[in-house]
C-alpha cells in the first residue's frame, strides 16, 4: 500500500499528527472536566459553609434556626444551587427539612442505607455537618445534592466539549492538508532527480537538476548529479574528439602507406632505400601512437605497481641534465638546473618520477622557441617536495588552461597536428603523480611561457 516515499511520509506524518492531536483532546477534555468538578465542589462547600455561619448566628441571635436569614438561603440554594438540607436537634429530631422543594424526589436516609445502589433518574449524595456554638453541638446538618452536574453546569460542559471537538475536526483537516503539501514538496527534490537520471539513462547529457527549490541535503545531492551530468558530458565530448583526433592520426601514416605500398606493386615507383625509409617513417608514427596509448592505460590503471625507493631530489635533477643538454642544444633552448643545497628526500618509482619529468621537460622544449630558456629547480614545502619546471614558450591559452589535463584535449588542433602527438602526455603525467600521492600544478600566460609545480609527500626524518 505505501509503496511510494511520499504515501509513507504522508502516513507518518499524518499518524504523528492525528496521534498529537487526539492526546492534546483528551488531556484537555479530562483536565478541563476534572479542573471544572473540582471548583463546583470549592463552590458547593462554600455555600454549604455559608448556610452554617448563618444557622450559627441565628441560633446566636434567636436561639432558633428558623429565622428569615436561614429560611432565604435554604430556598435561594435548593432553587439555583439545587442543595437541600436536613436540619436536626442533637437528639436527631427533624427541625428543617427542604428537600420538599426539589423538583425531583430524593430518597429518604432509611432507602438510601437500604439501597445505596437505586437505579432513579438522578443519584443523590449525601454528607453531614455537625454545627457548634462555643464548642458545644446544638444541631447536625445533612446536605443532599445531585450526583454530576445539573442543567446549567451539562449545558456549559457540553458546549465546551462542542467546542473542542470542533477544533481537533479543523485540526485534523488543517494537518491533512498540510501532510499532503508537505509530502509534494518533500518528494518533489527526488522527482525532479528521479526524472533526471531517467532522462541521463536515455543519453541525454545536457540534463540538470534545478537547485533553487531544493533542500540543503538534497541540494547536495543535486549539486553532485549536476556534476556527475557535466563530467559525462565532457568525457563524451573528449571521447567524440579522440575518436576524431585518432582517427586523423591513423589516416594520414596509413594513407602514405597504402599509396606508397600500391605504388611498389604497381611497379610505378622502385623500392629505393630513400623510399622504404619513407614507408618506415610513416610505420613508426603508427608505433609511436600506439605505444603513447599503451603508456596511458598503464598510467590509469589503478592497480599500478610502483618500486618505491627514497628518492633525492639533487641527484633526479643532475639524472634529467644529463639526458637533456643534448637536445636541448641541438633546438639552441638553453637548459638551466638548480641543485638544491638542502636535501629534499620523497618516495617513489624512480623510472615513473623520471618519466613525469622527463615528459615535462620535453613539452616545455617543444613549445620553447630557439634562444629561449628552460628552468628546473628543486622546491620544497611544508609536508611536500618536488620540482619547478618553468620555460619561456607560447604558454597556454586561459580557457585551455582548466583542461591541459584532460586525456585527448588540444587546445590548438591545427598547431598540436604540427608538433606531433595525440594530447595524452599530460594526462599519463598527471596519472602517474597520482598513483604517487602527489599533486602537478599549472601556471601560464600566452607568449610568456608556462611553469609546471610537481609535489610528492617528503619523508620524515
Amino acid at each position: 500500500m505505501l509503496k511510494t516515499l511520499r504515501a509513507k511520509i504522508l502516513f507518518y506524518f499524518l499518524l504523528v499528527s492525528l496521534s498529537g492531536i487526539l492526546i492534546v483532546s483528551f488531556s484537555i477534555q479530562w483536565g478541563f472536566e476534572a479542573s471544572f468538578n473540582h471548583y463546583l465542589n470549592e463552590d458547593r462547600n462554600e455555600r454549604i459553609t455559608q448556610l452554617i455561619k448563618a444557622l450559627k448566628l441565628e441560633y446566636k441571635e434567636n436561639r432558633t434556626f428558623t429565622g428569615e436569614r436561614v429560611t432565604q438561603l435554604l430556598y435561594q440554594q435548593g432553587t439555583t444551587d439545587r442543595l437541600f438540607y436536613k436540619i436536626y436537634t442533637p437528639d436527631e429530631i427533624l427541625l428543617i427539612d427542604s428537600t420538599s422543594i426539589s423538583e425531583d424526589p430524593i430518597p429518604s436516609d432509611n432507602e438510601m442505607r437500604m439501597n445505596p445502589y437505586q437505579d432513579q433518574e438522578e443519584t443523590w449524595q449525601t454528607s453531614s455537618e455537625l454545627i457548634k456554638v462555643d464548642g458545644n453541638t446544638i444541631g447536625l446538618l445533612k446536605v443532599y445534592y445531585p450526583k454530576g452536574f445539573v442543567d446549567s453546569e451539562s449545558v456549559f460542559l457540553q458546549t465546551i466539549q462542542k467546542y473542542i471537538i470542533i477544533a481537533v475536526l479543523i485540526t485534523i483537516v488543517l494537518a491533512l492538508a498540510f501532510s499532503m503539501l508537505f509530502s509534494k514538496r518533500l518528494t518533489s527534490g527526488l522527482n525532479s532527480l528521479s526524472g533526471a537520471v531517467e532522462e541521463l539513462t536515455k543519453h541525454k547529457q545536457n540534463v540538470r537538476v534545478p537547485l533553487d527549490n531544493l533542500s540543503e541535503e538534497m541540494k547536495q545531492l543535486g549539486v553532485a548529479f549536476n556534476e556527475l551530468a557535466m563530467s559525462l558530458e565532457k568525457e563524451e565530448r573528449l571521447r567524440k574528439e579522440f575518436t576524431g583526433d585518432l582517427a586523423h592520426e591513423l589516416r594520414t601514416p596509413l594513407a602514405t602507406l597504402r599509396s606508397q605500398i600500391e605504388a611498389f606493386q604497381d611497379g610505378i615507383w622502385e623500392p629505393t632505400p630513400d623510399r622504404l625509409q619513407q614507408s618506415h617513417s610513416e610505420l613508426m608514427r603508427l608505433v609511436r601512437l600506439v605505444n603513447e596509448l599503451e603508456k596511458l592505460l598503464a598510467a590509469e590503471n589503478p592497480q599500478i605497481r610502483l618500486n618505491k625507493t627514497e628518492l633525492e631530489a639533487d641527484k633526479m635533477l643532475s639524472s634529467i641534465q644529463q639526458l637533456q643538454t643534448p637536445i636541448f642544444k641541438e633546438k639552441g633552448v638553453s637548459l638551466i638546473v638548480h641543485i638544491p643545497e638542502e636535501k629534499i628526500i620523497f618516495k617513489g618509482d624512480f623510472d615513473k618520477v623520471t618519466q613525469i619529468l622527463t615528459n615535462v621537460v620535453n613539452n616545455a622544449l617543444k613549445y620553447t622557441p630557439e634562444g629561449g630558456t628552460v628552468t628546473i629547480s628543486a622546491i620544497k614545502d611544508i609536508s611536500m617536495g618536488g620540482f619547478r619546471i618553468k620555460d619561456e614558450g607560447i604558454g597556454i591559452a586561459s580557457q585551455d588552461l582548466p583542461h591541459i589535463f584532460e586525456r585527448f584535449y588540444r587546445g590548438d588542433k591545427s598547431r598540436a597536428r604540427k608538433t606531433g602527438g595525440v594530447g595524452v602526455g599530460l594526462s599519463i603525467v598527471k596519472a602517474l603523480v597520482e598513483a604517487h600521492k602527489g599533486t602537478i600544478t599549472v601556471e601560464s600566460e600566452l607568449d610568456k611561457g608556462t611553469t609546471f609545480t610537481i609535489l610528492f609527500p617528503l619523508i620524515e626524518k
